[in-house]
């Protein structure tokens, strides 16, 4: 948004320094791929597809040249719906379309990507006996409420139970890698600073003699912070402030 621009351009460099910044890109579903072992989601990933694109292209059941940007749009809010267990009624709102054509999508999208589906199974069968789930780090969250007999108590606490894990993952893979650029910095006797993390993106202030070795490290450390069955992959800019770096 423009707003977000103007206070993102508020954030500046002293002079002679850059700010650089470092995001996971799509870490999300990238973890959804690893956990799931969806062999349609790690192909794409390994095959470096556009995963939208790819959704697109198998719930409108069209050929991925012919996906237009509205169709991948559209795909992109299937997609992150998933891993926030999206209801048709939820998807419909969002899609600006019926609740049947919403629960077509839905349907469509579980049939080619089976390996989701039994993911989600699983973990909310595991989250009723255990009463909690875990994240890849084994940090654990608990869920009392999935066997709640309210059945909007129950159905959020089902939510939960399948995002927890996904998104808990991602919280643990960036603060492994903060800890490790933390440490590859000090090693380096670096003068750069990490300055921020929003989400699955890392800022830093880097003097200019600096800002190639640093876009190194900081690619290498969050790029191999974990041996997932797909590729993490990072995106780097820089600039005078954060929204030139953004």
């Amino acid at each position: 948004t423009t707003e977000g621009k103007r206070i993102r351009q508020a954030f500046k460099a002293p002079d002679g320094w850059e700010l650089l910044s470092s995001d996971y890109s799509q870490i999300e579903l990238r973890i959804l791929a690893h956990l799931s072992e969806d062999e349609d989601l790690i192909q794409a990933f390994a095959d470096g597809e556009d995963i939208h694109r790819k959704t697109a292209s198998t719930v409108f059941g069209v050929f991925p040249a012919l996906v237009n940007e509205e169709m991948r749009r559209q795909a992109k809010v299937i997609n992150f719906g998933v891993i926030y267990g999206m209801s048709p009624f939820g998807l419909a709102r969002e899609l600006g379309i019926t609740q049947k054509m919403a629960k077509i999508y839905i349907d469509e999208y579980f049939r080619r990507f089976h390996g989701v589906s039994r993911f989600i199974e699983e973990t909310l069968e595991q989250a009723r006996v255990d009463g909690f789930v875990t994240t890849i780090m084994k940090r654990r969250r608990a869920i009392p409420e999935i066997n709640s007999p309210i059945a909007q108590v129950r159905q959020f606490a089902e939510r939960t139970a399948v995002n927890t894990p996904i998104q808990g993952s991602a919280a643990d893979l960036i603060k492994v890698a903060m800890l490790r650029i933390t440490g590859a910095m000090k090693e380096k006797k670096l003068t750069a600073r990490m300055i921020m993390q929003v989400h699955d993106e890392l800022v830093f202030e880097v003097p200019l003699e600096e800002k190639d070795l640093l876009q190194g490290l900081v690619k290498k450390e969050m790029e191999g912070v974990i041996d997932l069955k797909v590729p993490l992959e990072v995106h780097i800019k820089s600039g005078g402030n954060w929204d030139e770096a953004h």
